[in-house]
């Protein structure tokens, strides 16, 4: 089964790619292999810091999920504006270093890493049939 934080960040970083930041997919390969580890960037301004921001999101998106699928199953499937919303509440809730980024572009790095990640997500009914 593929994993829906790398699928997403993988999708996340393609869609985020700029001249500016051309190398974005490598460096988030690279912050999924470190993923889980001790390594963590101080600040998001360089492009392998902004792939491990990347990362974190899809990993928190795909919690968030979850967590609210699980609590309410027969409630439909979490939006992604609703998973983006409580992203952004645990980001800035999280002890972690705040972004240097202009607020419209941290918004955006969450929505495009967000929806990723959820159109990654399997079918709740596919869960169940293996």
């Amino acid at each position: 089964m593929t994993d829906p934080i790398e699928q997403g960040a993988r999708a996340a970083a393609q869609r985020l790619t700029t001249p500016a930041y051309a190398n974005l997919a490598h460096e988030v390969e690279v912050a999924l292999h470190n993923r889980g580890t001790d390594r963590r960037p101080v600040q998001y301004t360089d492009p392998v810091a902004l792939a491990g921001l990347i990362v974190s999101i899809a990993t928190l998106a795909w919690t968030v999920y979850n967590d609210i699928r699980s609590r309410n199953s027969a409630a439909p499937a979490s939006t992604p504006d609703t998973v983006a919303r409580r992203v952004r509440l645990e980001l800035d809730q999280a002890d972690m270093p705040t972004p240097p980024l202009a607020p419209a572009d941290r918004d955006r790095i969450i929505t495009t890493t967000v929806e990723e990640t959820l159109r990654a997500a399997p079918e709740p009914d596919s869960d169940h049939r293996r």
